[in-house]
């Protein structure tokens, strides 16, 4: 029988993976803006701080940070990365993102603006994986209707920052499920049916106070505008959604949703073949830094790992651990400490999701349950933050019309959504495997 090196438990061999976090914090606060400094280039440092201080051969530490980037999920989730980058990149080109902008704004009457902005929201969120992409899009169409009527901002960007993280949170194209999924090793139609069940009574709630909030609103204090959209443009939208909560497999999903989005460009006349291999290959590019940043991360991971650093984390997770409930509300605290620290809820997934998942083992918890419960933290955290990039980028659209206090306080999904998770955890029975 092969020996096995016992690894010993050390807090030392986490200064790596802290010298990554402290610099990408360190360089975001003297920056005042947390991507000034790429997320790779932040790992890098990480790794080479690793090589350092780690006491193996140059040869076993290269293996090792090579065996981590080499993980299958590490890679499987890497190519989906890809998939999902073409998918978002032809979409745009083709329109796609304007038509389920303008086919909603063209159905909804001022009364019920603030819900019709979280359901918009929450539909392209869905449909493009980005929650930052759906801000982009409708913050300015946002703080416009807010101009030309008595529609209050503050609640109109809660409804829009609450709409994108739910889409985002559910979306299968999302980075933070792909992320989520991949590390815990379940579908994302499984994770997705999980998901549902704790967010839907969020958003149901949501709908509920913000339509209440619009009632007082005139239909004769908008201006009539007039939207100009084809229904048929978010048919590649439907189709993966579909796809994906059916449980077709995804890099199959996706694939089949490029291919209609290609097919729809082409009929409408917005590209050539040749062309929409290029704006494909532009998707491919745009994912490069959390392609990278997941392979990288993966190697600086393993390096951690084999010493003692991991298990340094999990012994004294444990020592707090008592049953299934409490392992879960670690994993949640976990993933959120680390998302406030970076602001990335992608990032934390990445670097929390391993621990999660000895966690999930250990305590035969559900891992699809688990991996809604490492997204769901990470989308809340990541939308409650004062220098996330979410909200900063709203409070940029808004013009200081509204402040940070102003935005969170009619946000109503978030806060209703990390109440749902926590009631659920606390009283979701276990069944016995």
């Amino acid at each position: 029988m092969a020996s096995t090196l016992k690894i010993t438990p050390k807090f030392s061999a986490l200064i790596p993976f802290f010298v990554f976090v402290f610099t990408f914090l360190g360089v975001g606060i003297y920056q005042n803006d947390f991507y000034a400094l790429p997320a790779p280039i932040a790992v890098i440092i990480g790794i080479t701080v690793a090589f350092l201080m780690f006491k193996q051969s140059i040869n076993s530490k290269i293996a090792t940070l090579l065996k981590g980037c080499g993980d299958d999920k590490i890679l499987t989730m890497c190519l989906i990365y890809l998939l999902a980058g073409a998918f978002a990149a032809i979409t745009k080109e083709t329109g796609s993102v304007d038509a389920i902008v303008n086919l909603g704004l063209d159905y909804i009457a001022i009364q019920y603006i603030y819900v019709g902005i979280f359901i918009i929201a929450g539909f392209l969120s869905l449909s493009t994986g980005t929650s930052v992409g759906a801000i982009v899009a409708l913050a300015p169409i946002v703080v416009s209707f807010a101009d030309k009527s008595s529609a209050d901002l503050a609640i109109l960007c809660g409804a829009l920052l609450g709409g994108s993280m739910f889409g985002d949170n559910l979306s299968v194209i999302s980075d933070t499920t792909i992320a989520a999924t991949q590390t815990l090793g379940c579908k994302m139609s499984d994770k997705f049916k999980q998901n549902i069940k704790i967010a839907v009574p969020a958003a149901l709630l949501t709908i509920a106070i913000l339509i209440f909030q619009g009632f007082g609103l005139k239909s004769s204090d908008a201006t009539t505008v007039e939207y100009t959209y084809s229904i048929v443009k978010i048919v590649p939208y439907v189709l993966v959604i579909v796809l994906s909560i059916v449980g077709i497999n995804v890099f199959v999903t996706l694939l089949l949703g490029a291919i209609a989005a290609v097919g729809l460009g082409l009929a409408y006349g917005d590209f050539t073949l040749i062309e929409s291999s290029r704006i494909a290959y532009t998707g491919f590019t745009n994912m490069t830094e959390i392609f990278l940043l997941s392979l990288l991360t993966g190697g600086l991971a393993a390096l951690v790992e084999k010493n003692g650093g991991i298990d340094f984390i999990l012994i004294n997770i444990k020592k707090l651990i008592k049953n299934k409930k409490t392992a879960q509300y670690g994993i949640a605290t976990l993933v959120s400490t680390i998302n406030m620290a970076i602001a990335n809820n992608t990032v934390s997934i990445i670097i929390a999701g391993p621990i999660a998942k000895s966690i999930n083992d250990e305590y035969e918890l559900d891992n699809k349950k688990t991996a809604s419960i490492l997204d769901i933290f990470a989308c809340v955290f990541q939308g409650l933050l004062p220098y996330g990039a979410q909200v900063l980028m709203i409070l940029s659209f808004s013009k200081e019309q509204i402040n940070y206090t102003d935005l969170v306080f009619n946000t109503w999904y978030l806060l209703l959504l990390l109440i749902c998770t926590l009631l659920f955890i606390g009283f979701k029975p276990f069944k016995n495997k």
